[in-house]
């Protein structure tokens, strides 16, 4: 069931979003060569609590990290681990915090280092594919208008569109409906309505769209091994546009 936020709902959710926001902020100086993905987790864990919030992703569907950490091939769902970063690496950042029951989710991708001229490429589109979405928000478009601009967008800069993960609803759960996917036809879906929250995430990869998913029954990478890039805001759609509740 899609739910439309009350003003007070609204409230709690941007809490949670600049929460999000701010655990980015402060692991960014962090992410550098030789640091694991486990010390992020680490410090990401601890700033959120230190926000009067908890770690939306540690428990949830039994995943047993505070951050999704997924490297270079690794589209989403990364489990930290004793992996250290190297130069030449990129590093999606999935993060989720609940303030007083309501959530806030957004990823993004680094660069560690100096990185290849290929994946600054994934990196720059990926990003903008993700404001490609975000543009056809507002009351009275669809949900597959989000997913065309996205995969339009994708297709013309030759990356992989995913299809096997889409965006969300965000409230009290971290994964509400809708959901929102990164390809699609316009003018389908259900119709945008002031008050919804939403996740838009694009997830592209330099070569196709294949993917697999690990033996640990989270981490999901590319089937060619090329790498793969991860942006996620959480908005609201507001009566003439969307606000970004994850953003500055």
């Amino acid at each position: 069931m899609i739910t439309i936020k009350s003003p007070r709902e609204i409230e709690l959710l941007k809490i949670a979003g600049n929460i999000v926001y701010k655990t980015h902020q402060y692991l960014k100086p962090y992410v550098k060569e030789g640091i694991t993905t486990k010390e992020l987790d680490r410090l990401a864990e601890d700033f959120i609590r230190s926000q009067g919030a908890t770690p939306s992703f540690k428990g949830y569907e039994g995943f047993p990290a505070t951050l999704c950490t997924s490297v270079n091939n690794e589209v989403v769902h990364g489990i930290p681990s004793n992996y250290r970063l190297k130069n030449g690496d990129i590093i999606s950042i999935d993060i989720g915090a609940c303030y007083k029951g309501y959530h806030g989710d957004s990823a993004w991708t680094y660069a560690v280092g100096d990185i290849s001229k290929e994946k600054q490429y994934l990196m720059e589109h990926t990003e903008k594919a993700l404001f490609e979405g975000l543009a056809q928000i507002k009351p009275g478009n669809r949900i597959g208008d989000i997913g065309h601009a996205i995969e339009t967008y994708a297709k013309a800069h030759n990356l992989g569109v995913v299809r096997e993960l889409v965006g969300h609803g965000v409230g009290t759960s971290v994964h509400e409906d809708p959901e929102v996917p990164n390809y699609g036809k316009a003018g389908t879906g259900p119709l945008l309505r002031e008050g919804m929250v939403i996740a838009v995430e694009p997830m592209l990869n330099l070569g196709s769209k294949e993917i697999y998913i690990l033996d640990n029954d989270w981490t999901i990478e590319t089937e060619d091994g090329l790498p793969s890039a991860h942006f996620e805001h959480t908005v609201v759609v507001t009566k003439d546009g969307y606000q970004i509740l994850t953003g500055a």
